[in-house]
């Protein structure tokens, strides 16, 4: 791996050279195991600590196919999939791998008792596979989690209806928590030039999740003008979600925990922001119970934010804990759009808000390759800005992984592999010096 390091380091090495180095036997990955499954059984969610079931350590490299490719992973960043799979909610990755390696010979590559996680990188292609003509090693990516197969019609329209549509390195094995990852072609994209490493690897799925969830047509399809409720609004997915508002001329209601994340959304150019705890909203009297009491007081809120207009588009992702307000203040004819479920799986509204006010709720899982190719291009002109806040070693992905569990992080959190320390990877210092700010802005609070 050293070989390969110095490769990028250097300021001359040709797409021949990379081509030319050698692929090492093994390298350094962070894993789960097979047979550690069931290590929690007994303990609530947040009783589970990734610290105990992420392991780092030497995995062979896998055989590389067609249409695929080797990356020489320089840094990654820790997503909820990454904290779902490492206490093995709402199951085990395994069985995802499993199925994976029913479906042909080179699936079967990914049925290990060992799953290599992360489904975020950036780096250098070191080899592609036959069929691989767009990139050539040496080529500095970032790479989408969409893993599809395409032999289905159903994909050709939108590849995330691919019957064999899977999230890399959650559904799939070799993700980019690793100092090399293997992904499908179709998963890469140019990194930013003005970004470093670890800035370029941030945004990858929740940017794109974030772009299909609230720009596409795939998802709420926002235009200028709307009142977009976001919810989580500094978090990984949130921070996204408001600058797309922001620059898409939508007006963004921020929702928040704390006066400091209220702080960030300001910094982004958010002006309406609720801070859900300082404002004591609880939106359910006990585990079975709703309040509507508290579904009105939200809604009186928003419309003294909006000049009392209620939102067109409801940018979900609690899930159970929130989900019947999001239905409640949503205007007649609006939009809920939801992503995620990270306060529990099984939402509860009160559907005559929803019917009788022709309200419509749209399931949206991460993004096909246009998508997640606008969400970078944007990244890529600093439009969109990474959000991340704190950076790891790959050593401590366990402790990254905890951060995002229990929710003691802002924006993202980064995950160095390869690069030996932040700020690395920079290419263009004039278009960085002009968005420095911006850049940092979630590292400065």
């Amino acid at each position: 791996m050293n070989q390969i390091l110095d490769a990028i380091l250097a300021s001359d090495t040709s797409p021949q050279d990379f081509a030319a180095l050698p692929v090492p036997e093994s390298y350094r990955a962070v894993t789960v195991h097979k047979d550690e499954a069931e290590m929690f059984a007994g303990l609530t969610t947040r009783e589970k600590d990734p610290r105990k079931s992420l392991h780092v350590e030497e995995v062979p490299v896998p055989e590389l196919g067609p249409g695929e490719a080797l990356v020489a992973v320089m840094a990654s960043s820790v997503n909820y999939n990454s904290v779902w799979t490492s206490i093995f909610e709402p199951v085990s990755t395994f069985a995802f791998l499993e199925r994976y390696g029913k479906l042909s010979p080179l699936g079967k590559r990914h049925d290990l008792p060992y799953h290599v996680i992360g489904s975020d990188l950036a780096g250098v292609v070191l080899r592609t596979g036959p069929g691989v003509n767009a990139w050539r090693p040496g080529d500095e990516v970032v790479a989408h989690c969409l893993s599809v197969e395409l032999e289905s019609a159903d994909g050709h329209n939108d590849t995330m209806l691919d019957p064999e549509q899977r999230i890399w390195g959650f559904e799939t094995n070799f993700g980019g928590l690793a100092e090399i990852a293997l992904v499908k072609s179709n998963q890469l994209m140019p990194k930013p030039r003005h970004l470093s490493w670890e800035e370029a690897a941030a945004p990858g799925l929740v940017n794109s999740t974030a772009y299909r969830q609230l720009v596409s047509r795939n998802g709420a399809g926002m235009k200028q003008g709307d009142n977009v409720l976001i919810w989580g609004a500094s978090g990984g997915l949130g921070s996204y979600a408001t600058q797309f508002a922001l620059a898409g001329g939508a007006n963004p209601i921020c929702v928040v925990s704390s006066e400091q994340k209220a702080e960030i959304c300001r910094r982004m150019g958010a002006e309406a922001i609720i801070d859900r705890s300082a404002e004591g909203y609880k939106f359910w009297k006990d585990e079975h119970h709703q309040d509507q009491r508290e579904w009105k007081r939200f809604g009186k809120r928003i419309r003294e934010l909006t000049g009392g207009e209620d939102v067109d588009i409801v940018f979900e992702h609690p899930g159970r804990e929130t989900f019947g307000a999001s239905v409640y203040v949503t205007r007649k004819g609006g939009t809920i759009v939801t992503c995620a479920s990270t306060s529990g799986y099984n939402h509860e509204y009160d559907n005559r808000y929803l019917w009788m006010s022709l309200k419509r709720i749209v399931g949206s899982h991460f993004a096909n390759y246009r998508e997640a190719w606008e969400a970078n291009r944007l990244v890529a002109k600093g439009k969109i800005h990474p959000t991340l806040s704190k950076t790891y070693a790959l050593a401590d992905t366990g402790q990254a992984a905890y951060d995002v569990h229990r929710n003691l992080h802002q924006g993202k959190v980064g995950v160095l592999c390869l690069a030996p320390e932040e700020g690395m990877g920079v290419r263009d210092e004039e278009m960085r010096a002009e968005h420095i700010d911006a850049i940092n802005r979630f590292r400065n609070v």
